[in-house]
């Protein structure tokens, strides 16, 4: 299979691109499923109310967004069923702070296809460093995007295959990010050139039942490289670790 469930468009307030854009790239790219995983703020302060005149709300209400959000991603996936699989995902901010909108602790996002969680490994997220506790309460499949698992766990101590294991009995999945586009400054992530050389981190990610998904983390389609994202996923395949959601059927 041949996936990207890390895709933005205009719901995300740093991309310009209508979702029938992004997902005619993507079936012009010959992507067979593809996650639409906007910002958590991006979605919900779609009323300005919400957030923008008012700092950090973990009290907001994001309710309306979020559903409105979610049918009409649902609404696409029913358009295109016949031409490429449409995950409806949302890529949730975990850090509090002036310029920051965490997901409020009140928004329900169990009825989404998947979360991508971002910044685990930054100190001014509130997850602390734990993934475990924010996954189950949440009550949809969770991801743990663009993030260095292996230095991760040597910055906290953790031992690399009982962690992993633990991410698989969790039934949390790790993203291999391989963006390359200007919103990004064309700067590669070195984990994941990392992990595709290193024999020792793909055979503990192989034994600890992880699975994995592959995202471009594309803001402007125009700029969509989709051979960096088959390539990953027939690499992972390749190494025998299954790819999140490939036998799912929504």
């Amino acid at each position: 299979m041949i996936q990207d469930l890390h895709a933005h468009t205009y719901y995300s307030f740093c991309c310009q691109d209508k979702p029938e854009t992004v997902i005619e790239t993507a079936i012009a790219s010959g992507i067979q499923q593809l996650g639409i995983c906007d910002h958590s703020y991006g979605v919900g302060c779609a009323r300005t109310e919400l957030c923008w005149d008012k700092g950090t709300r973990l009290d907001a209400n994001y309710e309306n967004t979020l559903v409105r959000y979610f049918d009409h991603m649902r609404l696409l996936r029913d358009k295109y069923a016949k031409r490429i699989k449409i995950l409806c995902g949302i890529e949730v901010c975990t850090l509090m702070g002036k310029d920051s909108y965490a997901l409020p602790y009140s928004a329900d996002i169990s009825f989404f296809d998947f979360a991508l969680v971002e910044n685990l490994d930054d100190p001014n997220s509130f997850l602390n460093g734990d993934i475990f506790d924010f996954a189950k309460r949440w009550g949809c499949p969770i991801g743990i995007a663009h993030t260095d698992l292996f230095k991760f766990c040597a910055m906290r101590g953790e031992e690399p295959n009982r962690y992993f294991k633990r991410l698989a009995e969790a039934g949390i999945f790790w993203e291999i990010n391989v963006n390359y586009d200007s919103l990004h400054s064309f700067k590669q992530h070195d984990y994941v050139s990392e992990f595709f050389k290193n024999k020792t981190q793909q055979e503990i990610v192989k034994k600890s039942g992880i699975k994995l998904s592959v995202g471009f983390d594309g803001h402007i389609a125009r700029e969509y490289k989709p051979q960096k994202v088959k390539t990953a996923c027939q690499l992972i395949q390749n190494m025998g670790i299954k790819l999140a959601f490939e036998n799912k059927i929504f």
